[in-house]
């Protein structure tokens, strides 16, 4: 079992879900994000549903790099180790390219792959030095293929967490240290809280249910639910454009 568990944008949607579910497993957790107020907020919840746990939180900007490196190491000399590290800090900002939203694509950018690529080095250089560990990553569904509008860097983003989580896969084959990465589907938090009509949505509480199931399993690839995602992104690979332009 993987008892010490770092989930970072921790304070709210799916790394709150995500930390709520891990509590209930038993298992000691490393909470970080940028709200600290929320973070004390979740501590206190996490301790009603388990009050037999280790819970520790920080504050974090992950787009601050070496405050990323300080946290993670602070949170492994605290817990006497990490077992497992989910890189799950993400935005959704965004507009159609060209359109005046430079700005605000570049946010995204950064955020979801820059600072990812960060939290990994950070992760990886601990998993590294203890021979053991587990590495996920929050992909999503839409890096299957490109979108148009607000999600058009965020998908690209995704892209490329799911090409980076692979190359440290391979990296590190043969070794004590897994590298997941998870692609949700549709999953309602508050990356996503205005869009109104989005197919096969689900609600927090049960999408990451999935994403702890999956998690654990350590598959390379999931997509969760389950169901439709681990055949629908089959077909997304192959849709036509059209199809693909009425989804996003």
């Amino acid at each position: 079992m993987r008892k010490n568990i770092l989930i970072t944008g921790a304070s709210s949607g799916l790394g709150k879900g995500m930390a709520k579910e891990f509590a209930k497993q038993g298992c000691n957790l490393a909470l970080c994000a940028r709200r600290f107020e929320l973070l004390e907020q979740l501590k206190s919840e996490l301790e009603q549903v388990n009050p037999n746990i280790t819970i520790s939180i920080k504050v974090l900007d992950v787009n601050d790099h070496e405050q990323v490196f300080s946290v993670f190491n602070a949170f492994k000399e605290e817990l006497n180790g990490l077992d497992r590290v989910i890189i799950n800090a993400g935005m959704g900002k965004g507009a159609s390219i060209g359109t005046g939203y430079f700005n605000a694509n570049k946010q995204t950018a950064q955020t979801n792959f820059v600072a990812a690529l960060a939290q990994a080095e950070a992760a990886m250089e601990i998993f590294r030095a203890q021979n053991n560990g587990h590495l996920v990553t929050i992909s999503s569904i839409s890096a299957v293929r490109g979108f148009r509008r607000a999600m058009t860097v965020y998908a690209a983003t995704k892209a490329a967490i799911t090409s980076l989580s692979e190359g440290i896969r391979i990296d590190v084959m043969h070794t004590p240290i897994k590298v997941s990465c998870v692609h949700p589907g549709f999953i309602r938090s508050e990356i996503n809280e205005k869009v109104k009509t989005v197919p096969f949505i689900v609600d927090t509480e049960t999408g990451c249910k999935a994403l702890a199931k999956a998690i654990n399993k350590e598959k390379a690839n999931s997509f969760v639910p389950t169901w439709p995602w681990a055949l629908l992104h089959w077909i997304l690979r192959i849709a036509p454009l059209s199809t693909i332009r009425k989804m996003s």
